[in-house]
């Protein structure tokens, strides 16, 4: 290597520290001292190196050849030329350190690290291996790991920002105007044909409700959802339980998700999920009244445990499967599976309709008797303001060889005025050909008026209004005395909360 090429490598280095923007790397520290030494090294070595090339020249001199002489004195000043730059670069190490250490104390959430090494040779014997003696290697350091307690609170941070938390709590005051006498005995439902809101006369507790729901997305395809539930509500839901109403009450759904990456993406779940079924759901704010229909109550099932598979065919087509064990069945009571279809038809932003359908035996200790439930909810959004709904069922089954079946249908409209308030008149036809469903051979229609008034922070406050009425005496007036109709009036408060 040439001492050109040499000056020219230094001139290099010194331009990379004098644009260097990693400002956390640490600096080529140069010792004075041996800088000083090297210099001395090199005169040293070209002074001897010099005279030893005089004297073994000298038949060249003879001949009037000058050229030793002039290359000695030229390598002398580029060496000079050359411990220049290198105070040079010195001078600008210590500049640059300087504003490294202001920038550190300006900055005191980074940590910079600074390791110096330099590398050199001073055995040399020639003007021209010398200069190695400044070759200086810059050490980078290893990337600074994360503490332990930084890692685990990182995880936890992760799972939050991808799980929702919500819940609610579903709180009631209802009087019922037959005033049932039931006194003696707490278990009877003060309230015929009622699945959630079944006291009279006193402050109950419908439901409080505890969701983590992790969904399942492109960037994360393992999911989870678990809803933990507690009240009176959790209890009528897990009632018929093969498995014990005590031992999963409280686990409403509980199931861990999968998104395949199928075409638009095939959701899988397995576990305990509940039921496609119905317009109306168990939670009591998602509905526009605070009473269930007869025909959710009695009409369909709460939940099922298995495999669902979900589809979305395009953004106006979705198709559901599920294998399961039957109406509300965590724990089997026969030998065989249930399953369920689900389409959803989306034609336009404001129409919905859903058809289901759901099949298998349901019977205990029964496979051969298969129980047949339709249903289907027509959704239509007619302004911002207006809406509609319509739900009908039918099922039938096969009871010690006779055949079974009831069917019903609810309308809906849903009057919104304003954002806060809304008013939603409701009224069903409910018919148990067979005593099938309700204990009693009967038709049942019901007509239900609910104001809603909503408060920011998630408040929601209904009032409602509810006439059910049969063509038998089905309701209780007094002990030992039943009547055609009940009249209800409930003033229902929900507190929801949700971390998105």
């Amino acid at each position: 290597m040439t001492l050109r090429l040499k000056m020219f490598f230094a001139a290099v280095v010194l331009a990379i520290f004098s644009q260097s923007t990693f400002a956390q790397q640490p600096l080529i520290a140069i010792n004075s001292d041996l800088i000083d030494k090297v210099s001395d090294k090199v005169s040293d070595n070209k002074t001897s190196d010099t005279s030893d090339k005089a004297s073994a020249n000298k038949p060249a001199e003879a001949k009037g050849e000058n050229k030793p002489n002039n290359e000695t004195e030229l390598m002398l000043r580029e060496v000079q030329d050359l411990q220049r730059t290198v105070k040079l670069l010195e001078t600008r190490i210590k500049e640059l350190e300087s504003k490294l250490e202001k920038s550190a104390e300006s900055n005191s959430s980074e940590n910079t690290s600074k390791e110096v090494a330099t590398t050199n040779t001073t055995n040399t014997t020639n003007v021209n291996n010398a200069v190695n003696n400044t070759v200086a290697s810059t050490v980078s350091p290893e990337p600074l790991k994360p503490q332990d307690g930084d890692s685990a609170k990182d995880k936890v941070l992760s799972f939050f920002e991808r799980t929702e938390v919500s819940g609610f709590v579903d709180a009631y005051y209802g009087y019922n105007f037959n005033r049932p006498d039931v006194s003696n005995n707490v278990t009877v439902f003060d309230n015929q044909l009622r699945n959630f809101d079944t006291k009279h006369n006193q402050f109950s507790l419908n439901m409080a409700k505890l969701v983590l729901n992790n969904a399942p997305g492109e960037d994360h395809r393992l999911g989870f959802r678990l809803d933990l539930s507690f009240g009176p509500a959790a209890e009528i839901i897990h009632a018929s339980e093969p498995g014990g109403a005590d031992v999963f009450r409280n686990l409403q759904q509980a199931y861990l998700s999968y998104l395949a990456p199928v075409g638009k993406g095939l959701q899988i779940d397995f576990g305990k999920y509940v039921t496609y079924h119905g317009n109306e759901v168990i939670e009591t704010k998602d509905n526009w009244n605070y009473s269930r229909s007869i025909l959710f109550a009695f009409g369909i099932p709460y939940y099922h445990y298995g495999v669902r598979l979900t589809y979305p065919v395009s953004d106006k087509f979705t198709l559901g499967f599920a294998m399961h064990n039957g109406y509300n069945n965590v724990v089997d009571n026969n030998a065989r599976k249930s399953f369920s279809l689900q389409a959803i038809i989306k034609p336009t932003s404001k129409i919905t309709f859903v058809q289901n359908y759901t099949g298998g035996p349901e019977q205990a200790n029964n496979k051969d008797d298969n129980r047949h439930l339709f249903d289907g909810t027509l959704i239509y959004t007619i302004t911002d303001k207006v809406s509609f709904a319509s739900n009908y069922f039918y099922v039938f089954d096969r009871i010690n060889g006779a055949r079974v079946h009831a069917k019903g249908i609810v309308g809906y409209l849903r009057l919104q005025p304003r954002e806060s308030f809304a008013f939603t008149p409701r009224f069903e036809v409910y018919d148990d050909n067979d005593g099938f469903t309700t204990g009693t051979v009967q038709t049942v229609k019901s007509l239900t008026l609910t104001g809603e008034r909503t408060i920011k922070g998630g408040l929601i406050g209904r009032l409602e209004y509810r006439r059910d009425f049969s063509n038998k005496n089905f309701f209780n007036k007094s002990i030992g005395r039943t009547v055609e109709a009940q009249t209800t009036l409930t003033l229902g408060v929900v507190y929801s909360f949700s971390s998105k």
